[in-house]
């Protein structure tokens, strides 16, 4: 059973950026599809961003396409690259993982999860 530690989260003001790592234990980098979701006060927790197992694949939000990048360090870690950050995006952010293949956007996809670290954006 994998298990998954995320870090990287804080205060940044608007137009900032901010790395955010999910770290794995129990488990190999390409045996898993990975995925990044938020969570804002009050709302349902919403894909952000997502990568295949092995990393060949990746898929974002609308939201957040061309500002926040997924990648994977093809050992046990998975990063969110947030740039241009905006008050919108504050949010917990979740890092899952999954042993199904593709792409995957549902939270019901994934199998695992991390216990989140919080990312606040200030204007």
């Amino acid at each position: 059973q994998v298990q998954l530690i995320e870090s990287g989260g804080g205060l940044v003001q608007a137009g900032g950026s901010l790395r955010l790592s999910c770290a794995a234990s129990g488990g190999a980098f390409d045996s898993y599809a990975m995925g990044w979701f938020r969570q804002a006060p009050g709302k349902e927790r919403e894909f952000v961003a997502a990568i295949s197992r092995g990393g060949g694949s990746r898929g974002y939000a609308d939201s957040v396409k061309g500002r926040l990048t997924i990648s994977g360090n093809g050992a046990n870690t998975v990063y969110l690259q947030m740039n241009s950050l905006k008050p919108e995006d504050t949010a917990v952010y979740y890092c899952s993982a999954s042993l199904q293949f593709g792409v995957l956007r549902t939270t019901t996809s994934y199998e695992y999860w991390g216990q989140g670290t919080q990312v606040t954006v200030s204007s």
